[in-house]
This record gives structure tokens, sequence and C-alpha cells, in this order.
């Protein structure tokens, strides 16, 4: 006789020990490819942090991330694919990416060395100087905003940038100033050769009380802002001083001193303005001024007339501009130093 063929161990008359063998194998397998998804996904998401998070300098006891680098280079990488149409893009793309970097370490040693001697340029100081330079330019800053916007850039940015050279400027002057002598042949060399520059227009030296209009105020609005333009100037011919009001109400340019935008010429302000303020006595206050941008009051402190300014009236503003062309040639030798003394790594 054939001997019936044994069953599995364990195995009944039924087929449960050979599906539940076959279960187990299909769940192991996939716990298996779970396990393996997991340790995919991990590593993954590990190679992206690094990516994100890797060092690229080490300048003294901080350091500069890819992303930094890549968000700062960003606006650069898309101008140069947007406009540079010559030979070996990808060699200017990578010279520009290291160019930055290096800038990104000097204005890091910057940062570190202006702590370390407790220089501080605040908000306000480096706001002023931006109206200011807006001023000069006869701009708004809503339309230098506009204007960098169209370089690529931001108001934000561009603070931070005149931040930069505002510390530039003082840590050069502490260090380096005492290192330059400016002399009387330097100066009128100077005036001499850049005469055109001080050929000055008439100009006035006011100060100003602003109200500006809000975005979409309305005839109601505008007609209250009146109504207060209309008190201030009646408490300032009642005898309140000018520069206290222009503090209290003003949100003009330089309202916290007082209103005093110092002498400006001819055509650089707003037409309205410009016609008013060129008409005024010496001490005298104008009537309220509307303007695009709101409502004005002037006082004129001093006027003077077009022609040559003198040697000895522009004499200072020569020398500061004799001494920030020095202080600029010191300024490589200075950083250079100042690299020399730190710990620079670099690690693209």
């Amino acid at each position: 006789m054939r001997e019936k063929p044994t069953r599995p161990n364990g195995a009944s008359n039924g087929q449960a020990a050979p599906s539940s063998t076959k279960g187990d194998r299909l769940l192991k397998a996939h716990q298996i490819v779970l396990l393996f998804l997991v340790c995919l996904f991990a590593s993954s998401a590990a190679a992206a942090t690094s990516v994100v998070e890797r060092i690229v300098a080490v300048v003294n006891d901080e350091i500069i991330t890819s992303y930094e680098l890549n968000s700062a280079f960003e606006p650069m990488e898309k101008r140069i694919e947007d406009t540079y149409k010559g030979p070996n893009k990808e060699r200017l793309l990578q010279e520009t990416r290291m160019d930055l970097l290096k800038r990104m370490i000097d204005k890091l040693l910057l940062e570190q060395e202006a702590k370390k001697t407790g220089i501080v340029v605040k908000d306000e100081e480096v706001m002023e100087t931006i109206r200011d330079m807006a001023r000069r330019q006869n701009v708004s800053l809503d339309a230098l905003k506009e204007a960098l916007a169209k370089e690529g850039t931001t108001l934000e940015a561009y603070r931070n940038e005149i931040r930069e050279q505002m510390v530039r400027m003082r840590i050069l002057r502490r260090d380096v100033r005492s290192k330059i002598a400016i002399s009387e042949e330097e100066i009128g060399e100077y005036y001499l050769k850049h005469r055109e520059v001080y050929e000055g227009k008439e100009a006035v030296h006011i100060k100003q009380i602003l109200l500006p209009y809000s975005p979409n105020l309305d005839e109601e609005g505008k007609k209250k802002l009146r109504e207060q333009a209309e008190t201030i100037r009646q408490r300032i011919m009642a005898g309140e001083p000018f520069d206290l009001m222009a503090v209290t109400y003003s949100q003009g340019p330089a309202a916290a001193q007082g209103g005093d935008l110092g002498f400006i010429e001819k055509g650089l302000m707003l037409p309205e303005v410009d016609r008013v303020a060129f008409r005024l006595k010496q001490d005298e206050v104008s009537e309220i001024i509307e303007s695009s941008l709101g409502l004005h009051l002037l006082k004129l402190v001093d006027k003077r007339g077009a022609g040559v300014k003198p040697i000895e009236a522009v004499r200072q503003e020569i020398v500061d501009r004799l001494e920030e062309q020095k202080l600029e040639v010191k300024y490589g030798d200075w950083i250079e130093g100042l690299r020399k003394r730190s710990h620079i790594e670099i690690r693209l």
C-alpha cells in the first residue's frame, strides 16, 4: 500500500496552518517595506536639512549657512540669468557667488568689531540718513521704494546696506582718522577741480510742519486735517515756538529736529512748496500750503543768492569728502588686517 502523505507539523484537517504561514510571510514583507520607506524618508529629510543648513563659512565664533548665502545670491543669479548673454555664464555665476560670500564675511567681521567696540547705529539714524538722501534727490520714500523694486531689492535691504556703511565709517574714523591729514593745498586743489559743484543756485533755509494725507482720505478727513493745520498756525502766530509745534505735530522729514530742513536749492522741492518758500521773508511763517503729500507750514530761517560759494563756506564739506576718500583707501588695508587677525574658514 502507498503511504498517505504526512501533514506539516501542527496542521489540522483544514488549511489553517499553511494560510497562517503565508500571512506571517506577508506581514513580515509589509514590515520590511514600511521600515525601508521610513529609513528612506528619514535619510531624505536629513539630506535636505543638511543642504539647507550646511555651513559655508566660519567667521570667528559665528557661521554663515548655505541658506543665507543662497537667499542673498538669488536676486543676483536671476539678474545674470535674465541679462547676461556672453560666454562662460556658469563661471560668472560661481565667481559672483564667491565674491558675495567674501562680502558677507567682511560684513560679519564689521558687525563683530562694532559689538566689541560698542559702536551702534540706531534705526532712526539710518532712516534719517535715507530721508536726507531722498530729499536731496527730490524724491519721496514711496518713489525710492519703487526705484529699489525695479533694481530687484527692497527698502529693508537698502536700509541694511546704509547701516553697514555707517558702521564702517564710524569704525574707520575711530581706528584710522587720527592717521589722516588733510592739507590746505589739497582743499584748494579740490575746490578748483570741482568748482562747478559749488556754483550754488538760490537757496532757502526752511523749517517745515507736514500733516500728510493718509491713503484713501476722504473730503471730511481733509477738512479735519486743515482745521488742525489752521489751529497749529494760529498757535505759532500767537507766539508758540515753530520748532515745538514741529516736534509735536509734524510727520515730515526732520520733525524731531524741529522740522529744520537746512538749505534747499530752488527747484528741489514740490512746485507748490517751492513757490511759497522763495517768497517768504526771514522768520516769516507761510499760510497753509496744500500739495499731493498733504498740508505744509513753512518758516524761513535764511536765504542766499545764486553764485559760486566761497571756499570758506564749503571748506568743511571738502574736508569731509577728502577724508572719506582717504578712509576708503585705508579701508582695504584695515579690513585685510582684520581678516588676518580673525579665524575664517570657507567651506564651499
